[in-house]
């Protein structure tokens, strides 16, 4: 694996749920991290958390970066904080790396790149998966598009916080990789939302039926990890309705451009808002059996 030095300087841009911890694995890994948070208040809690520096707009904690990393809400947040006399690229040096890690619109990945390339920057589209608890423990799951080039250069950074990192092709496939993911999940969920309803209304003990079925077939990360909290009616754990719809939004937008057929995806995104109607829109995705 290609090594960077960590004399290397950093910025991140979003200090939301994933990026606070993020950065902060970067600045206890030894490497010099600036940040900068649209609201500047979170941006002091993180450097009275874990040193480093916070700059007063995206551009300022970008200019001296090697290496300058995004975690915002989606394509409109991250053309704001790369565009204009604010924005990163305004201060980039010629040789730096953008790695955008917010899940946005695979078109955006494949402007951001061309826009690079004509400062003479490298850009890798960085969508993560793994929720609050993959940020906090270093454990997400980056799916990365770019060059080779790029990639060797990031993924020493990018392991401060990954269990896997990988490149799957050139801009934009971290993206698609990403709504591969989340049209996962979502069919997922909604089986497990059953399938639960389904032994509660037949009478069983719904966690002595997960206890069994957890180790056969039926086994999934989400129902190891949600499948009990579900049944108790809890749904705090991070990743909220409001962006899981955000993030279906953006595939079946992509399905509608590539001609994939994408049924229960719909119909899933159609019951999270139905979710959203209920007031439920800031609970974590589990809570789509709230409907029954």
């Amino acid at each position: 694996m290609a090594t960077v030095a960590k004399e290397f300087r950093l910025a991140f841009i979003g200090l939301g749920v994933m990026g606070f911890p993020m950065a902060g694995h970067l600045q206890q890994k030894g490497y010099q991290v600036t940040v900068y948070n649209r609201t500047a208040e979170k941006a002091k809690a993180w450097v009275a958390q874990y040193g480093g520096a916070a700059a007063a707009t995206p551009a300022l904690a970008a200019q001296d970066a090697d290496v300058v990393m995004l975690c915002v809400g989606n394509d409109q947040d991250v053309r704001s904080v790369v565009y204009g006399e604010h924005g990163v690229l305004a201060t980039m040096k010629a040789g730096a790396l953008l790695v955008d890690h917010t899940t946005a619109s695979a078109d955006l990945a494949r402007e951001l790149c061309a826009a690079c390339a004509d400062k003479q920057i490298g850009f890798l589209d960085a969508p993560v998966s793994g929720g609050q608890a993959g940020a906090q423990n270093g454990a997400l799951t980056i799916m990365t598009g770019g060059n080779e080039a790029d990639f060797a250069k990031a993924e020493p950074v990018l392991q401060s916080y990954a269990r896997s990192c990988k490149l799957l092709g050139s801009a934009g496939a971290g993206q698609l990789a990403k709504m591969v993911n989340q049209i996962c999940i979502a069919g997922v969920v909604q089986g497990l939302s059953e399938a639960l309803h389904f032994a509660t209304q037949a009478g069983l003990d719904a966690k002595a039926v997960l206890d069994v079925i957890s180790k056969g077939a039926a086994q999934s990360w989400q129902m190891e990890n949600r499948g009990y909290t579900m049944v108790d009616g809890k749904f705090d754990f991070g990743f909220a309705v409001d962006w899981m719809r955000k993030d279906l939004g953006i595939t079946l937008d992509e399905a509608r451009r590539n001609g994939a057929q994408l049924p229960l995806t719909a119909l899933v995104d159609q019951f999270y808002a139905e979710v959203q109607a209920q007031g439920g829109g800031r609970l974590d995705t589990s809570s789509l059996i709230t409907r029954f």
